[in-house]
């Protein structure tokens, strides 16, 4: 059976993806640039507009690290005021769910979704660090398996709060003669080890019953939370042999909770580099990549790994002949880059293999191994490319993150949704009004 592909539009904002010194990108804080990418999305007919979460600006070597584009307006309301400018797009939203608290994310959800008539969704998220946790009375101190236990709680409380009404349950409204149909309605009750919390939910069953469930999380804990509970995760394996074990991964999870296959949809985030030829295509690639890798920033990325300060070492000369120190890294702090799970001088052995084999510079190397750009092509080749993928099971679909914002999805939606339609992959109208309905998704 043919599959339907599934596309989102992805706003990096702090994002060292982005070419934010190229004279064609905009403001990551002026309203103008989300409305202009979320009605491109929803132009070329894209499921949901993905926005992520910065609690806050990121330091390395005790200062702010201004390489990226830095700042981040609120989610909500920035979602909030996206679901007057658009129809149809659905309105996804990275909270973490270590920092917050059941009822008030419950409820700002439940509110988004009344307001854009049912197209908002939630992607669940932990906070690992320390870093981050500074700035909030609980800290970063819940080590991985319990992050995860608290989040599970949190969102088993969320839904505890959006069940607490039924369809058909109403505020009283006297011009329409409607009142509450029960004494009982809203009232919740949760405990568990995170959350001793009961009253009344103030906000109605929403449009699509509940908000829809992403999940982001890439450790085996993170797997069997999305299997157990999310609607859609959002991967990073976008690479076709990457992405397939990784899909064929969290579908065999699904049966332990008594979900099927198409219960949870498999979204990477991709990236991509058009051209009028393959040859165009791949000349732009590498101009790209050199724009968001300067020499500055291959040697902050170095130092990531390396965890000490190579300030004075040349970006165009050869890797450090200094090993990298292990443990705690004390240079990075707050960068999700430096989660590295294998010893640092492995890995650090493995960079000098490869520029010895190819005779790489630490700015080239440093290109190669953080490799962004996921599909680089003609429109004709890219289309291909991501139907072949979608086909093959190595996803459901991509959430797409131009380098350039928020132009960066004119020519995709212009040139690629046209050829993907062609082959008879993706829609030409939106199918429903709600997000779930637009996933595939079931009505909760």
């Amino acid at each position: 059976m043919t599959k339907q592909v599934h596309l989102a539009a992805h706003f990096p904002g702090v994002n060292n993806t982005t070419v934010w010194s190229d004279p064609a990108a905009g403001s990551h804080i002026e309203f103008s640039s989300f409305v202009r990418l979320a009605q491109t999305a929803e132009r070329g007919l894209f499921d949901f507009f993905f926005l992520a979460e910065g609690l806050r600006l990121r330091e390395q070597n005790g200062l702010i690290y201004d390489l990226d584009v830095v700042g981040r307006p609120d989610t909500f309301t920035v979602l909030s005021a996206l679901a007057a400018v658009t129809t149809h797009l659905g309105l996804t939203g990275t909270i973490n769910s270590t920092f917050n608290e059941p009822y008030e994310v419950a409820r700002q959800f439940a509110s988004l979704d009344h307001l854009s008539d049912g197209r908002s969704a939630w992607n669940v998220v932990t906070s690992w660090d320390e870093f981050t946790g500074e700035n909030f009375r609980r800290g970063g101190y819940l080590p991985q398996d319990q992050r995860y236990a608290r989040a599970k709680q949190f969102l088993d409380a969320a839904t505890t709060l959006w069940d607490s009404w039924r369809d058909g349950d109403v505020l009283a409204d006297v011009a329409v003669g409607q009142y509450l149909a029960r004494p009982d309605v809203g009232s919740f009750e949760h405990r568990d080890s995170q959350f001793d919390i009961r009253g009344q939910f103030n906000v109605p069953r929403s449009p699509q019953g509940r908000p829809v469930i992403f999940q982001a999380g890439d450790s085996d804990e993170g797997r069997e939370f999305a299997a157990a509970t999310a609607d859609a995760i959002f991967s990073r394996h976008a690479k076709y042999a990457d992405g397939r074990a990784f899909y064929a991964d969290v579908k065999r999870r699904l049966p332990a909770y008594g979900r099927r296959r198409d219960d949870l949809l498999v979204l990477p985030a991709a990236t991509f580099v058009l051209g009028d030829t393959d040859a165009d295509a791949a000349e732009i690639a590498r101009d790209v990549r050199l724009q968001q890798v300067s020499g500055q920033t291959a040697i902050k990325f170095l130092e990531q790994l390396w965890n000490r300060d190579l300030s004075d070492h040349d970006p165009d000369g050869p890797l450090p002949q200094v090993d990298p120190i292990p443990g705690e890294n004390t240079v990075a702090k707050g960068r999700a880059s430096v989660r590295i799970h294998r010893d640092p001088r492995d890995v650090a052995r493995e960079w000098r293999e490869l520029a010895s084999a190819r005779k790489l510079t630490t700015r080239e190397l440093i290109v190669e191994v953080t490799g962004r750009q996921s599909f680089i092509g003609s429109p004709a080749t890219v289309a291909g490319a991501i139907n072949d993928f979608v086909q093959a099971d190595v996803a459901d679909g991509f959430i797409l993150v131009p380098h350039i914002t928020p132009g960066g999805l004119d020519r995709f939606v212009d040139d690629v949704v046209p050829l993907l339609q062609e082959l008879g992959v993706y829609r030409t109208e939106y199918p429903g009004t709600t997000l779930r309905e637009n996933l595939g998704l079931a009505r909760v």
